[in-house]
């Protein structure tokens, strides 16, 4: 298994920022990223999990549940993460998220 902490904890501080961003932050894209960003890992989650069965999106739960939808998706692929290269992609993955969200 692959050492996740630093994952996670990237992607704590994102979902922190996202709940200190104002409302209109979060309309102009921040959530809309986030939720991008959730659903990407749930993907990667459920390929490594449930190779060749159909892919599952995760709902769009609002603006306001996104900062959560990416705690729990990652928390979900650190579980089934096997290597550093897959920590290190999704690393990366949180940072342009990140980035393009704008907190």
């Amino acid at each position: 298994m692959a050492d996740t902490s630093r994952l996670t904890r990237a992607v704590d501080h994102f979902a922190d920022r996202l709940r200190a961003a104002p409302q209109s932050r979060l309309q102009r894209g921040a959530a809309a990223e986030a939720l991008g960003l959730a659903r990407e890992f749930a993907r990667r989650t459920q390929v490594l999990e449930e190779p060749g069965t159909d892919l599952r999106e995760m709902p769009d739960a609002g603006m306001f549940a996104a900062a959560d939808q990416i705690t729990v998706a990652v928390h979900d692929l650190a579980l089934v993460l096997m290597d550093e290269s897959q920590v290190e992609e999704a690393m990366e993955l949180v940072a342009q998220a990140q980035q393009r969200a704008g907190v």
